[in-house]
């Protein structure tokens, strides 16, 4: 079974979270909800969503700060859905890393389309022309499909965690380039973890148990002693 898309809306309106929680959850989407901006740091960093969906007028802060904080750590999809109408405020979310803006009442097929072309954008970054058309990445034997959220190794699901699949995603990304440990820590767990090597470690285990990857003679993920790891760059 395919593992979902989670998306977190962050909206202190209950009759819109509501909403919005039976709308993306009808569409498939795995949904986490947050009402204030302490909340939603919270849950951005715990829960790894795969996608925010924004409202900027939370009661203990504006929503631009959450943009703001989040951009110095990771590129993670951000649609802002606001009531805010001018042309000033849709800019400075934008400027400051939002991924696209919706202004309320907005249309369930709208917003939907808006969330796929969010995540498929992200996911498509750095994967190469023929991902962006498959959504998949092929690494010898394995293969990242960026869309069902799987790495299939000969054609069979290695069943990820959704952790163990964003490891794996972000080094299918970057195919080839060396990721320190401390900024896969910081783009799957959030800043918080930096320097505690030690969950990242329990992970990458792990994943090489599961995609029969021997760590002394790897195929697929490599270790740069005391720096980071690095995905086999070629098909």
């Amino acid at each position: 079974m395919a593992l979902k898309d989670r998306v977190l809306i962050v909206d202190d309106e209950k009759s819109i979270c509501r909403f919005l929680s039976i709308l993306l959850t009808a569409n498939g989407y795995d949904v986490v909800t947050a009402s204030s901006g302490a909340e939603a740091y919270s849950m951005i960093m715990s829960c790894s969503p795969d996608l925010v969906l924004l409202d900027l007028g939370l009661p203990d802060m504006d929503g631009v700060s959450i943009i703001e904080s989040v951009r110095t750590w990771s590129e993670m999809p951000i649609i802002v859905i606001s009531a805010r109408m001018h042309e000033r405020e849709k800019v400075q979310a934008l400027d400051l890393g939002a991924d696209d803006y919706i202004t309320k009442p907005f249309g369930a097929s709208e917003l939907m389309a808006r969330v796929r072309t969010a995540i498929r954008r992200y996911r498509s970054a750095g994967v190469g022309t023929e991902g962006v058309f498959t959504g998949k990445l092929n690494m010898g034997d394995m293969t990242i499909d960026f869309d069902k959220h799987q790495v299939l190794i000969g054609g069979k699901n290695a069943r990820l965690t959704h952790n163990e699949f964003r490891i794996v995603a972000l080094l299918g990304r970057n195919a080839g380039r060396v990721l320190t440990y401390d900024y896969l820590l910081k783009e799957i767990w959030g800043p918080a973890m930096t320097n505690d090597n030690r969950i990242l470690r329990v992970n990458m285990a792990n994943i090489r148990r599961k995609i029969g990857d021997d760590p002394a003679e790897p195929k697929y993920i490599f270790t740069e002693i005391g720096v980071g790891y690095r995905l086999l760059d070629e098909g």
